[in-house]
């Protein structure tokens, strides 16, 4: 068989050390008790300059000279100069040939010029690889030391027989693709190199090989080698009478030091017990938890699959913020320094293995998840598979952090799956075995081999359905809630179902951060945007934060939706409800304040003794308006001794809305018919509307476009589906869809009685038939303000609109604005639960979203009020509506396909929306539901229009 050594199945390593705790040995105990690794005499990392050689294929090796330089380590090579980021989702980027790989395979050759400092003279030196893609030969002065796949896997390797006194030079060669690529067929950039950290360890000759440590919530046991001491989180020896328990809220810490020889060894160890009750209820030392989870994978625009120490807890501090309690490390184990920080800040992970085969989905000519093509149901990869999770769990078994194991990700289920969860329950008996694949098993899903139920993207009748089944395992979402921009925007509405069953243990969204790679100018790119022959475009870029880990509003919907307080207001009496786990509400303090018009008129606070899981009530004493002309609301938040709102609520109080200095005189009103227009003048104003198209074509000269009535909004990541198959879009050939996004306006009669214009009119788009048919009014007064309504039906056989209401084109110098609505960040009818109505001011170039592709963004919803700078303002005098300030119009931000292809108006675009569609998240996950749809035929639409 004409097969590469790469592309052997049965020679997965040569020489590479057994699987073993991720530990460093330290000289000394006080040394091993500050746990900083980095200055232990046995320690000497190897990361920064190396030389590098690039081979366009392997095959060049030793007949050309490659292109060669100086390389970072860790770091990708895609990212400094050497081949291409090559982003694909479920297919893989070469031929589905297994164990074949491309013939002409990229190559990089990594040396370094190494002096062993003094310490490590007279003992056994060993090299760490804790991750390179895709797989790994090393050699020392020379001399072949050995090989290992397995990408986000250590590698680890003694090197004393190769070594020589003074300098000795380590070579990896590193290939893009082996045989293990087959298992590593994960949704994101396909980048190679040495991207975790590399460095040497100094052993006595006579060692220890491995730690374990077995803590539950009773006991910390070791029955290793050497002499075990056990120290408290104040270094005291420690005293397990009455143990701290950990959890992700107070993760308690103890440290344990094993002296074995000349090293000592620290591992930091929670104490708590993973169970799962008869209700199927998800148990950490006997309380129910709910999983409060994102989904994490190692990216970063500049660096690729490695990200600093410092950006990794700056990450994690951020989610813990952001009250996220779980990460789901999608879809591989991650460095063993973020492990490190999830014990210590308290986060649940999920640790997952190096395992992800979706491209069989579609590597035949139909999508499918069974057949015994899979990976998964050939015995001969049985090893392989094997191999990723033995050492996951044998690097990771001492982390508290770690509650649940997971098989991988999207590689259907067999035989191979089976045998690694046998060979982890034996291994490990603490933790549940997860894997959502286990879906697809034949002959019935769901088997033994897992300990949960876990699914992917399910509808809410799906969930609710799950929650009231027989099968009392817990119920998982390892992904839901889809964060591709602007969305999600269905957290609510699953929450309002987790919260509601005992075994629905909630949940990972999809997911953390955009994935991009940044041009020489900083802009973003994404899959297709460097040549690849097969891609999968901007799909990368669906992260509930940016790039940089900066913030979005779908970034606060979630804050707000897994904060830890529930609040209800019944007029007078608050009820507050603790849903902290294991946290009494009794270490923040209690704000509330009353609003009125945007103007906090009262405030009050306390603290709360509330245990987890419990409510209060309290009678609340307000102070509160006889009227308002705008609103009033009691807002609620709860505040960290630092001063750090941790959850923030609101309720409308019952104050009469009471609306002043309402002209309704029209005596010295003017409306003329003219050649294409209707004049309407009066005493320092001049209006006119448009008799062909039944829009206003100025407003007092602060407008400087007609208005327009449309349905178009730039179509967001959740709604690509609909874009022909709907909607439609006016370069489409088939004409398939309402095409939305070039309509025309047409006005059939018009009336003039008294200071009113009354019309019938259209709107369709090009080439259709009208989608809308109405009749409008608009009643003109002294002070030259407008009065609108409209009454609409949109044709049965329509689809659902985007959106529905008015476009004013205006100045460039009106760009500022202030607004009474859900802000001050965007808001849609299904994502403001972290938004509260008030009175705010913006402006259209902060309304601007960096979205890295280009979509609809800046929504307002829920708004009774816009003032623009020059003085032109709308008012709400029915329903609310919704409001949009943009310097770009949908058209121009259509077009683009990136940030940069951006072009600002030379005006600025203000919207009255009757209604926007809802964001949801169904670019994977369920349809939008039909109360965050325009789906009513009947339109009824008022509002008031002032100079």
């Amino acid at each position: 068989m004409n097969i590469r050594k790469y592309e052997n199945l049965n020679q997965l390593s040569i020489n590479r050390e057994p699987a073993r705790t991720h530990y460093i040995p330290f000289s000394g105990l006080q040394e091993a008790l500050t746990g900083d690794y980095k200055k232990s005499h046995y320690y000497y990392l190897l990361n920064g300059k190396w030389d590098f050689v690039f081979y366009e294929k392997d095959t060049d090796e030793g007949k050309t000279a490659g292109k060669s330089g100086k390389i970072d380590v860790p770091c990708c090579w895609q990212l400094q100069g050497y081949d291409f980021p090559w982003y694909t989702n479920c297919f893989y980027p070469f031929p589905v040939d297994p164990p074949y790989v491309p013939v002409d395979n990229p190559l990089g050759v990594y040396s370094k010029n190494v002096e062993l400092p003094k310490s490590f003279e007279n003992r056994r030196t060993y090299i760490v690889f804790e991750g390179v893609s895709s797989c790994l030969e090393l050699y020392v002065n020379g001399s072949f030391v050995g090989y290992s796949t397995g990408s986000h896997l250590p590698a680890e390797f003694e090197l004393t027989d190769y070594l020589t006194p003074g300098t000795n030079i380590i070579c990896a060669k590193v290939r893009k693709w082996c045989v293990g690529s087959y298992l590593e067929d994960q949704d994101f950039f396909r980048l190679s190199g040495i991207f975790r950290d590399v460095y040497l360890l100094s052993r006595d000759i006579d060692h220890i090989e491995d730690v374990e440590i077995y803590s539950d919530d009773k006991k910390i046991e070791y029955n290793g080698k050497g002499e075990f001491m056990l120290f408290d989180a104040d270094g005291n020896p420690a005293n397990l009478d009455n143990p701290i328990l950990w959890n992700a809220e107070k993760p308690y810490l103890y440290t344990a030091v094993i002296k074995y020889g000349n090293e000592y060894i620290p591992q930091k160890i929670g104490m708590r017990k993973i169970e799962i009750s008869p209700l199927g209820e998800l148990l950490i030392n006997g309380v129910s938890v709910k999983l409060k989870g994102v989904n994490r994978h190692d990216t970063h625009p500049k660096y690729g699959y490695y990200m600093p120490d410092n950006e990794i807890k700056d990450e994690l501090l951020i989610m813990k913020k952001l009250n996220i309690n779980c990460i789901r490390t999608s879809h591989y184990p991650p460095t063993p320094y973020l492990l490190n920080l999830c014990d210590e800040l308290g986060i649940y992970i999920v640790d997952e293995t190096d395992i992800e085969s979706h491209g069989f989905v579609r590597c035949k000519s139909k999508w499918s998840m069974s057949g015994n093509y899979w990976l998964t149901r050939r015995p001969e990869w049985k090893n392989a598979f094997l191999d990723r999770q033995i050492r996951m769990v044998e690097r990771d078994k001492n982390h508290s952090c770690v509650i649940f194991w997971s098989l991988g990700n999207e590689s259907s289920f067999g035989e191979n799956h089976a045998a690694m969860s046998e060979w982890t329950k034996n291994r490990d008996k603490t933790r549940p075995v997860h894997y959502e694949g286990a879906n697809y098993a034949e002959p019935a899903p769901n088997p033994d081999s897992v300990d949960m139920r876990s699914y992917m993207y399910p509808s809410y009748q799906e969930v609710e359905a799950l929650a009231q089944d027989e099968d009392m395992r817990p119920v998982f979402l390892c992904e839901y809630s889809h964060a591709i921009n602007p969305g999600p925007g269905d957290l609510k509405d699953y929450w309002d179902i987790i919260y509601k069953y005992p075994k629905l243990i909630g949940g990972c969204v999809w997911e953390w951060a955009d994935h991009t790679v940044l041009d020489k100018n900083n802009n973003p790119l994404y899959g297709g945007d460097f040549g690849e022959p097969i891609h999968s475009g901007h799909f990368c870029c669906d992260g509930i934060v940016y790039p940089d880990r900066s913030i979005k509003a779908a970034t606060l919907e979630m804050r707000a939706i897994y904060q830890n307080i529930k609040t209800e207001f019944n007029g007078k009496t608050l009820t507050v409800y603790n849903l902290f786990d294991f946290t009494n509400l009794n270490q923040y303090t209690l704000y509330w304040s009353v609003e009125t018009d945007g103007i906090v008129t009262y405030t009050g606070n306390c603290t709360v003794d509330i245990p987890p899981h419990c409510n209060e009530k309290w009678n609340l004493d307000l102070n509160i308006p006889e009227k308002c002309s705008l609103g009033c609301y009691l807002n609620i938040n709860l505040v960290d001794k630092d001063g750090f709102s941790v959850a923030e609520t609101q309720h409308k109080l019952e104050v009469p809305v009471v609306k002043e200095n309402i002209c309704n005189t029209s005596s010295n009103i003017s409306i003329t018919d003219e050649d294409e227009v209707i004049k309407i003048t009066g005493e320092g104003f001049s209006h006119s509307l448009n008799k062909m198209t039944g829009m206003l074509d100025d407003i007092n000269g602060l407008n400087c476009k007609p208005t327009r009535l449309t349905a178009w909004r730039a179509v967001t990541d959740n709604e690509f589906r609909f874009l022909n198959s709907k909607w439609g879009f006016s370069e489409n050939m088939e004409q398939i869809g309402e095409n939305l996004d070039h309509t025309f306006e047409r006005c059939y009669e018009f009336e003039i009685v008294d200071n009113k214009i009354k019309l019938i009119a259209s709107v369709s788009g090009i080439s259709k038939e009208p989608f809308l048919r109405y009749t409008a009014e608009y009643s003109f007064f002294d002070d030259g303000s407008i009065d609108f309504k409209m009454n609409g039906k949109v044709r049965e056989d329509c689809v659902e609109l985007p959106r529905l209401g008015f476009e004013f084109a205006l100045p460039k110098d009106s760009a500022k604005f202030r607004y009474y609505g859900m802000g001050p960040e965007e808001t849609y009818c299904d994502m403001n639960g972290f938004a509260n109505i008030g009175l705010y001011e913006s402006s259209a170039k902060d309304e601007f979203k960096p979205y890295i592709y280009p979509q609809e963004h800046g929504n307002h919803f829920n708004v009774t009020c816009l003032e623009m700078e020059n003085g032109l303002c709308f008012t709400a005098t029915d329903k609310p509506f919704e409001i949009n300030v943009s310097e770009y119009t949908s058209d121009e931000i259509t077009k683009a396909a990136h940030i940069s292809d951006l072009k600002k108006s030379d005006f600025i675009t203000a919207r009255i929306d009757y209604k926007n569609r809802g964001v949801g998240s169904s670019a994977c996950g369920p349809a939008l539901l039909p109360q965050y749809c325009i789906t009513e035929k009947d339109i009824s639409f008022c509002f008031k229009i002032s100079i």
